[in-house]
């Protein structure tokens, strides 16, 4: 994380600058005026604080690239929003016009501690049987159409069935660990167990694959190397012989 002083304004700059990157390679400054709607004069101002923090490599007249200090000050920016947004819609059901819009304008104020409560709620609702996708869908519903009690009885032994359907149909397979290498885009899985020996495991570790953390697979390259994986708001791309010693359980 960048140990210096941005304001909200120069955060979205480094959020342009690097969504740009990923777009075109090259950013020039009337792709980022375009961006963030503002005018050439902000666009240079800014970007002359950025460099003067040595978080871009500026020139007038010239592309401009994040420095490597840049890329990690951008993408702790992205990682806020990313959380805030996801926990908008898949936690509270909001719309994603509107927790984008949120988003935004809490990205740069949350405090560190929160923002690791919103991921850890996040992946407990995904873990609880309790909670999950349907609970989600009942909260939205009550948003809605206001609160309902009068099947609460019924939905809590729906939800105690079903718990005692899935131990007895597969208790020992639910618990069955399986590589992360063997899953697929789009599923979702919950890490039993990391081999953290090797230097580069450490890494990954350090970025919250540890037990208990929810894993998303986002891509898996033609040949299954790498395998791209969001966990805790980052995104990392994972070498084979990596997820080979991360040990889960589908979800």
């Amino acid at each position: 994380m960048y140990s210096g002083t941005l304001t909200a304004s120069m955060e979205d700059y480094l959020e342009a600058i690097f969504h740009i990157m990923k777009e075109k390679q090259a950013v020039r400054p009337k792709e980022i005026a375009k961006r963030l709607k503002v005018t050439n004069a902000s666009v240079t101002g800014a970007l002359r604080s950025l460099a003067e923090k040595k978080l871009i490599n500026y020139a007038p007249y010239d592309v401009i690239t994040l420095t490597r200090e840049g890329r990690v000050a951008a993408k702790d920016v992205i990682r806020r929003h990313e959380v805030l947004r996801d926990f908008f819609v898949n936690v509270l059901a909001v719309d994603e016009k509107n927790a984008d819009k949120a988003a935004c304008q809490m990205e740069h104020s949350i405090p560190k501690i929160i923002l690791e409560r919103f991921i850890q709620f996040a992946d407990f609702i995904e873990l609880c049987p309790r909670a999950g996708s349907k609970w989600i869908t009942g909260y939205g519903y009550s948003c809605d159409y206001g609160r309902i009690q009068d099947n609460c009885d019924e939905c809590i032994e729906r939800t105690l069935n079903e718990v005692k359907k899935r131990n007895l149909k597969g208790g020992a397979k639910t618990m069955e660990k399986i590589s992360l290498r063997d899953l697929q885009p789009g599923q979702k899985c919950k890490v039993l167990s990391v081999k953290s020996d090797h230097e580069a495991n450490k890494r990954i570790v350090e970025m919250g694959v540890t037990p208990g953390a929810v894993i998303e697979i986002e891509r898996v390259a033609p040949l299954g190397d790498p395998i791209d994986i969001k966990v805790r708001g980052y995104h990392l791309s994972l070498r084979k012989d990596e997820v080979e010693d991360i040990e889960v359980e589908s979800l």
